[in-house]
């Protein structure tokens, strides 16, 4: 039962969660994304690149390309978090900032992932897609009215 209005490949990424009926092999999924996440810079690992919220280290960092597309990069301290990053930098790799902007976190109920994630590790996945959303929108074209998807910044805590 997939949203039908997710991007392709996010949906694609939903969808391979939903087969994955045990929560070892989820955990296995988001350790093999983990794995093949780009290294994100250590000088990109800056407080205003810090996911605020989350127990573990993690940084996001976006930019646009010629295109007009949003490019997500990241990392974490801790492998399961980075899965769940890489996850998130997977499914909205190539989408328009009003596009990541306006996708709403339901998906994440559909993937599964809840029942195998500590409720830190949960929220922590909202945060980081929060952190998204946010630097996506700072990327939006400026005559772009995006008021209606506002996001209310992450609090610390």
């Amino acid at each position: 039962m997939t949203t039908p209005t997710l991007p392709p490949e996010l949906d694609k990424m939903v969808q391979r969660f939903q087969r994955a009926s045990d929560p070892k092999r989820r955990y296995e999924q988001l350790l093999w994304l983990a794995k093949k996440l780009p290294e994100m810079p250590e000088a990109e690992k800056t407080p205003e690149n810090k996911v605020q919220g989350c127990v573990s280290q993690v940084y996001v960092t976006a930019h646009l390309d010629e295109a007009g597309k949003v490019h997500f990069n990241g990392d974490s301290d801790a492998q399961l978090t980075k899965g769940l990053l890489a996850f998130l930098i997977r499914g909205t790799e190539g989408l328009t900032p009003v596009e990541v902007v306006k996708l709403a976190p339901d998906f994440i109920q559909d993937t599964g992932l809840q029942a195998s994630l500590t409720p830190s590790r949960a929220n922590g996945f909202y945060n980081i897609f929060k952190t998204m959303k946010q630097k996506a929108l700072l990327l939006a074209p400026a005559e772009t009215d995006l008021s209606a998807f506002d996001i209310k910044s992450a609090e610390a805590g």
